[in-house]
């Protein structure tokens, strides 16, 4: 029922002229104040903090709706926020929202400094920081743990770009950053910026899981109405054979990616769910993406067309919170932990 109300908002609220918009700049603001009044920024979020007090499968309901159709604005990454405020016990700031760092190399360092703070490091290819009323970092302290910290993105030194899907990009860079002791707050949780990308990634997986049906319901719809020899297109065996393996590779996704949250809802190690989810994923984005311009022809490469809100997005967020290859590494490494023994029970919990 979740995905069916978030499909409906998004099909009146999110379409072809909100997206050029957001390409080129502008804030889809009609669409965020939807969404607030919708509770779809923080479904997962206990209602203390300022969420609505959901599962994390209503997260996945939203983010899988998103996906299909290629929604613009910082949906995911507000909601990624609201989580790390969550799982830092502050309540979740208002407004849209950025986090950071998103990349496995990427650190943030704190120190005090004569009462107050000094961050020290560099956080590459943060989304929609740019737009933000907040972005939330996660920083490592000296003594071992990690901090939260709130900053207001106007006093950051940033450089902007974009993905491949016009999305905002922006580099953020600390060198002896000051800041006051009122908008950090240490946590004893040594592993908060692995949990960060974690969780990062699950969320990028649900949204390619649902661009992909996107992909799949345009490419059904266009071989049925595409007459080519006195026939539609869909009639030959040949495009027959590849909307079935869109459609495998689709299955296959959206089993990960709710496999996934599967896990992250029942608590416990999800790592090994998220680590299947995107690289699972991550390989039918490019499958699903190239069958999906096949089809459709010239057609499906121009402009004026729809397909290619999705593919960029697909292309660009199977490379962020860790490709496939990463996360097939972090899953390699799971499995040598968990030894021969562990092996079937790791495999078979997913």
């Amino acid at each position: 029922m979740l995905f069916d109300a978030a499909c409906r908002l998004f099909e009146e609220g999110a379409g072809k002229e909100c997206r050029l918009a957001a390409e080129q700049g502008e804030f889809p603001e009609a669409l965020w104040v939807k969404l607030a009044d919708a509770g779809f920024l923080h479904p997962s979020v206990p209602e203390e903090l300022g969420g609505v007090g959901g599962d994390a499968l209503d997260e996945f309901a939203i983010l899988r709706a998103a996906g299909r159709h290629a929604v613009p604005g910082p949906l995911a990454d507000t909601m990624l926020a609201g989580w790390l405020a969550a799982a830092c016990g502050v309540k979740v700031p208002e407004g849209p929202l950025a986090v950071a760092p998103v990349n496995f190399t990427d650190r943030l360092r704190l120190h005090k400094a004569a009462g107050n703070y000094k961050l020290e490091g560099e956080a590459r290819r943060v989304a929609w920081a740019s737009a933000a009323r907040e972005v939330l970092l996660v920083a490592e302290t000296g003594d071992g743990g990690s901090a939260l910290v709130r900053l207001e993105p106007g006093g950051i030194r940033r450089a902007r770009e974009a993905n491949m899907a016009g999305e905002p990009r922006e580099t953020l860079a600390f060198r002896n950053f000051s800041l006051g002791a009122s908008l950090v707050t240490k946590v004893e949780v040594a592993d908060l910026r692995e949990r960060l990308l974690q969780r990062g990634a699950a969320m990028r997986a649900a949204l390619m899981a649902g661009a992909l049906e996107g992909v799949l319901a345009r490419a059904v719809t266009y071989a049925g109405e595409r007459v080519q020899f006195g026939r539609a297109i869909g009639k030959f065996q040949a495009v027959q054979q590849e909307l079935a393996k869109l459609a495998g590779q689709t299955a296959a996704a959206l089993t990960a990616a709710e496999g996934a949250y599967g896990a992250i809802s029942r608590g416990g190690d999800s790592l090994a769910a998220i680590a299947v989810a995107k690289a699972r994923v991550g390989e039918a984005a490019g499958i699903g993406a190239a069958i999906g311009h096949q089809v459709h022809g010239a057609m499906g490469f121009t402009h004026e067309h729809d397909l290619h809100f999705l593919t960029r997005r697909l292309w660009s967020w199977r490379d962020e919170f860790g490709n496939e290859a990463r996360w097939q590494i972090v899953l390699g490494r799971a499995a040598a932990r968990a030894g021969g023994e562990g092996l079937w029970p790791m495999v078979s919990a997913i």
